[in-house]
């Protein structure tokens, strides 16, 4: 057997050693390769090289890899694919099998298979170096190797007291030695600090420290490294302290000497103040405090012994009891404020009692009263009130109480429009005015209608109107009323009644003792008001008749009034072309009629307010004759409230200005905000009024019987009769006046009315020179021109009389 064997061997070996007679090509041989596998005579994975020329097995591919890393340690898959000649994906793919089948020995990084020995050979490297330089940063050593800081961090874990003789710490490896003698200073610095310190501040202290000690070449030490050395000695109860938030430590000695200083004053004064706790480094006084005394009340600054109650409470009983009043912060420590002394209030057993008991009660935040010193004051205030309703200043429709008469003045107006339409039907005349003559800016009697015309065709008031506006005002004019008294006046009159407590501020030391009477003005305000408008209410009731007929001969006079200033207005636009003769016309209507109409407006309005607030006023009969200077129509016009008294100084405004139409507008507001309505002058009220005026004139100049004052009557009259307007003109308007006839008369009757206005001006100038004495000459002047023109009178009456007559 052994020799058959032997003989295999040789003829095996001769067939090796001979020469083949048929080679196969390149090609042929990948045909063969590829038909043994179809065949699965070739059952296994092949690999060709990058050459292309060689074929290899996955398993030798392995066995090259492990190889070379066994020979080099560490090296890269790109530089395996370079050495075996096999493409990169193939390496790839192997390089998984090559680690998963040698895990504890292998890992692949980055595109790099490392051994374990090889980290072994750095960190005996990196232990070489540690002892040298006694400490390293693995930024540093990461860089070197080319990795990851966390793989080099976990490697020296991993070698740490063995290969590596030192310690890993906030990314720095350092010598046992160096250890020992940094945690030395951080003992030594922690031990010496005796008041709450930021670490931060101490590690970066020892930092300064270390790179002087080590020079300028020295490595920084992190804070972190201090941070644990610290964290380590503090649990190993080295050093005493507290640590709060990881940086804040609070040394043992001083949190003894802290607690003892609060213990010391607390006991003493039975409070403390959180001020006090803050200073003392407590940053959370309320727990603090809390957790040392239970039974203690928390105030807003202050933290209070029960006992502070105590006192407080019988000082508050007392009191009460006196039915007097007591500022609990006068009882209380001066660091107290108004909030801390209404929190411990809350707490008095006797002012809880007298809430309850309703025997007083609590007022801002600190003052106690009782309800007997209250009602005592509240009765004295009533007194007072009395006065101020009766000394107040004066306004217009302040309430719902002006609905109440015009509501009445409607339904008075609505029972008598028919008696009214029919007369107006049956009449609608007017009777002639009487006209006083002007010569210069004199006065001018108003026109008056008769009884019949002055009732007017419409309602004198539309009292949807009227409701809507006062509705629509009364929230905001109620607190801006001047007659509602107001927290200074009320103030002001306690501190007059009861002088306690202007003492008592000054014992408290506050310069102004309104901080006192505040908030029992406060509260006492409301009551006030509530009792004055009751009363305002009976005395409006008593006086509703006399304001009702107020509010009807207002409406009456205004009809009338402004209805004659409408015809007048008319008037000024014939002078509208010669701008100088217009302004002294529109200056001398507004100085008279206008200045007439409002004056009565403001009046009647002012005695309808004083009415209302029951104040007694005698209504005078004829208050188209009242007068007023500019400075009392503009404090009138001030003390209406809210928008009224915008309105009324329009009007004032309006009458000093050189423009009668800004002073109709103004009126027109005015009298609509105040509820009033002005008729606005139609065709047929024109015609009516003409006719009454030219009736009147007529008469007076038929009556008249001083030359002088003839004249402006008869160009009145005249302008009546040719131009159909009411012209009021002031002597210096007079001659502009007549010329502007000429176009109108014959020639015989312009020469006439010339003659007699020359011989006029001329008279009136020798009246101006005169000096009154008997030898003067000017005196025989003057009679000769009164002879003169009372020989031209006869002529000037036939211009406008025998007009009037045919």
């Amino acid at each position: 057997m052994d020799a058959e064997l032997l003989e295999l061997a040789r003829q095996f070996e001769s067939a090796q050693q001979a020469k083949s007679s048929i080679r196969l090509s390149e090609r042929n041989v990948v045909e063969l390769v590829q038909k043994l596998h179809e065949l699965h005579i070739i059952d296994f994975d092949l690999l060709h090289t990058v050459s292309g020329k060689e074929y290899i097995t996955p398993e030798q591919l392995r066995h090259e890899m492990v190889l070379e890393i066994k020979k080099l340690g560490r090296v890269s898959l790109i530089d395996l694919a370079d050495i075996t000649g096999v493409d990169l994906y193939h390496v790839e793919n192997q390089a998984q099998r090559v680690v998963s089948d040698d895990p504890s020995g292998l890992m692949l990084i980055q595109g790099e298979i490392i051994s374990h020995s090889y980290w072994d050979s750095v960190a005996e490297e990196i232990n070489e170096r540690l002892q040298e330089c006694s400490q390293i940063a693995l930024a540093e050593i990461a860089a070197n190797l080319n990795v990851g800081s966390e793989l080099v961090a976990s490697m020296l874990e991993a070698r740490l007291g063995t290969l590596v003789k030192g310690r890993l710490e906030g990314g720095q490896l350092y010598t046992p030695a160096y250890v020992t003698r940094v945690s030395a200073m951080v003992r030594g610095a922690a031990r010496g600090v005796t008041v709450p310190t930021n670490l931060s501040f101490l590690w970066g202290t020892l930092q300064q420290l270390l790179q002087a000690m080590d020079g300028a070449g020295g490595v920084a030490t992190e804070s972190s490294f201090f941070q644990s050395l610290f964290n380590g000695l503090a649990k190993e109860g080295e050093i005493l302290g507290s640590l709060r938030a990881g940086v804040h430590w609070t040394p043992t000695v001083f949190a003894t000497a802290q607690r003892e200083c609060v213990d010391s004053f607390f006991s003493q004064n039975s409070f403390i103040s959180y001020d006090t706790l803050q200073k003392l480094g407590i940053s959370q006084p309320v727990h603090f405090l809390q957790s040392r005394y239970a039974e203690g009340i928390p105030l807003v600054t202050a933290f209070a012994h029960p006992s502070m109650i105590e006192m407080l409470d019988a000082a508050v009983e007392d009191a009460i009891d006196r039915s007097s009043w007591i500022d609990s912060l006068s009882v209380l420590p001066t660091s107290f404020g108004s909030q801390d002394a209404s929190k411990i209030l809350s707490h008095c057993n006797s002012v809880q009692s007298a809430l309850k008991g309703n025997k007083g009660m609590i007022l801002g935040d600190s003052y106690v009263f009782s309800n007997g010193f209250i009602k005592d004051v509240y009765d004295r205030m009533e007194k007072e009130l009395d006065v101020f309703r009766l000394s107040g200043s004066s306004g217009v429709i302040l309430s719902d109480d002006f609905h109440l008469v015009m509501e009445a003045k409607i339904r008075t107006d609505s029972s008598r429009s028919g008696e009214v339409n029919e007369k107006k039907k049956k009449k609608g005349k007017s009777s002639g005015a009487r006209t006083e003559i002007l010569l210069d800016d004199e006065e001018i009697i108003p026109l008056k209608s008769k009884k019949n015309q002055r009732k007017g065709k419409e309602a004198s008031l539309v009292l949807s109107d009227t409701k809507k506006g006062a509705k629509k005002d009364l929230a905001r004019t109620q607190e801006d009323d001047l007659n509602i008294p107001s927290d200074d006046w009320i103030m002001q009159k306690i501190l007059t009644l009861i002088p306690d407590f202007e003492e008592q501020a000054d014992l408290a030391g506050l310069e102004d003792p309104q901080t006192i009477l505040g908030p029992l003005a406060n509260y006492m305000r409301p009551m006030l008001i509530s009792s004055l408008k009751e009363k305002r209410k009976t005395l409006f009731t008593e006086n509703a008749g006399k304001m009702k007929h107020l509010l009807d001969n207002l409406q009456k006079k205004l009809d009338e009034a402004f209805l004659n200033m409408q015809l007048y207005e008319k008037a000024l636009d014939l002078f509208e072309d010669d701008q100088s003769t217009s302004a002294v016309l529109h200056r001398h209507l507004l100085r008279t009629m206008a200045a007439s109409i409002g004056d009565m407006l403001f009046h009647n309005l002012d005695m309808h307010n004083k009415l209302k607030n029951g104040i007694n006023v005698e209504e005078s009969p004829n208050s188209e004759s009242i007068m007023l200077g500019s400075a009392e129509r503009t404090a009138l016009a001030k003390s209406f409230p809210g928008s009224l008294s915008k309105k009324a100084l329009a009007v004032v405004e309006a009458l000093e200005g050189k423009r009668v139409e800004a002073f109709m507008t103004s009126l027109r507001e005015l009298a609509e905000e105040s509820g009033l309505h002005l008729k606005k002058l139609d065709k047929k009220l024109e015609r009516t009024l003409l006719h009454s005026y030219r009736k009147d004139l007529t008469a007076q100049v038929s009556a008249e019987t001083d030359p002088v004052l003839l004249l402006p009557k008869v160009v009145s009259l005249l302008y009546i009769q040719v131009r159909n307007k009411a012209l009021q003109a002031p002597g210096r308007a007079i001659s502009v006046a007549v010329s502007r006839l000429k176009d109108k008369l014959d020639d015989s009757a312009f020469k006439i009315l010339t003659e007699y206005q020359t011989a006029t001006v001329t008279l009136l100038s020798l009246l101006s020179a005169s000096t009154g004495d008997e030898e003067d000459c000017t005196s025989d002047r003057i009679l000769s021109k009164r002879e003169l023109l009372g020989n031209l009178m006869p002529a000037l009456k036939g211009l406008v009389l025998g007009t009037a007559q045919s």
